[in-house]
């Protein structure tokens, strides 16, 4: 298949054409950016050197639906809503990276995002690109709407618990770390290095937008309101996500009934693993051995005293929580085995 990418200068788009280049399966013919457009595409991202000749060039259309038969849109919220009912119109299949069509509700985007959405007839229409809820229809969509990184690492570790009724719905605690390459590749007095070196810095306590995409998928799962309070941290690394999870438990439970959940809800999913060791340095999830890599780790603690579950969930938010989670559902959407370009490990030590 071949393949493009609009608006593949940031670090999500660099991340993009690292796996598409190495595809199996693909041939990648077109990648767009308006500030970069003439130069080559490893003047971005010089870990690509040597691996591709292709240059950056301007969005037109024509050009787009002559080369290509699918494409990826990395690009800023807001933005790619735009774009994508042209493309689906010239008859492109479209994996949208940002967060335009992953809310079923417009009124949510004037909730969250302060802005009215012009395509509402899009969003019954588009799928929410996580494939180990959504893969079968992943399979015949032609617009998936990729979730954000840190509604990845939540939903994935929340989904066992809410669909077995294991814990209260309406009391659930996102406390989550992330890497500065969360924030994107243009920089702001926020992700300058003196000012988050060395540091852990909440922000957006409160009314984080990664939250309604928590709440949606789950309550979609549970058929009852599933409520979230979810509180990011900056923290001084580049790449990953781990949640910790506080939830409290519905009825008496045993970890067996925790590790029933998660095993009958992930049997065969190949990027979710989820531990609780008692030997090692790394007996529970640490977003340091994912980088790389696809996997999102999951692991949990009982606290029988107060009627508690802790969850920990890491990903690296490049990868399971964007581009490798995009070519996750390109494979689905082809037929391919899903682990297909996908299977390189995380490193250790980095």
């Amino acid at each position: 298949m071949k393949v493009g990418v609009i608006g593949g200068s940031g670090y999500v788009g660099g991340e993009l054409l690292r796996l598409l280049l190495f595809h199996p399966k693909l041939e990648v013919t077109l990648v767009t950016s308006q500030k970069y457009a003439g130069e080559y595409v490893n003047t971005v991202h010089p870990n690509l050197r040597g691996v591709t000749q292709l240059k950056f060039t301007c969005y037109e259309l024509s050009e787009i639906k002559k080369n290509c038969e699918l494409v990826f849109t990395a690009l800023p919220h807001g933005t790619a809503v735009k774009f994508v009912p042209e493309l689906l119109e010239a008859g492109l299949k479209v994996i949208d990276m940002g967060a335009d069509f992953r809310l079923k509700d417009p009124e949510n985007y004037v909730k969250w995002y302060g802005w009215s959405h012009p395509a509402p007839e899009l969003l019954k229409e588009a799928v929410y690109g996580l494939p180990e809820l959504h893969g079968t229809e992943i399979k015949e969509a032609k617009l998936v709407a990729c979730p954000g990184c840190i509604a990845t690492s939540a939903i994935l570790a929340l989904t066992p618990l809410v669909k077995s009724a294991l814990i209260y719905n309406e009391r659930i605690i996102v406390d989550v770390k992330i890497g500065s390459s969360g924030g994107g590749s243009n920089p702001s007095i926020a992700s300058h290095h003196p000012e988050r070196a060395g540091g852990t810095r909440p922000y957006k306590p409160v009314n984080h937008r990664h939250t309604p995409e928590i709440e949606q998928e789950l309550s979609l799962l549970s058929g009852k309101p599933v409520r979230v309070a979810l509180t990011p941290h900056a923290v001084n690394m580049v790449r990953g996500i781990l949640s910790t999870i506080h939830t409290f438990m519905a009825r008496e439970v045993t970890l067996k009934d925790v590790w029933m959940a998660f095993r009958s809800m992930y049997e065969g999913k190949p990027f979710v693993r989820f531990y609780r060791y008692k030997k090692g340095l790394y007996q529970y999830p640490d977003p340091k051995i994912v980088v790389g890599s696809n996997f999102c780790d999951i692991g949990f603690e009982l606290d029988q005293r107060l009627n508690r579950l802790v969850v920990f969930s890491a990903i690296d938010n490049l990868m399971k929580g964007a581009a490798g989670q995009a070519v996750q559902c390109l494979n689905i959407m082809l037929g391919l085995n899903e682990r297909t370009g996908l299977e390189n490990v995380g490193f250790h030590p980095v």
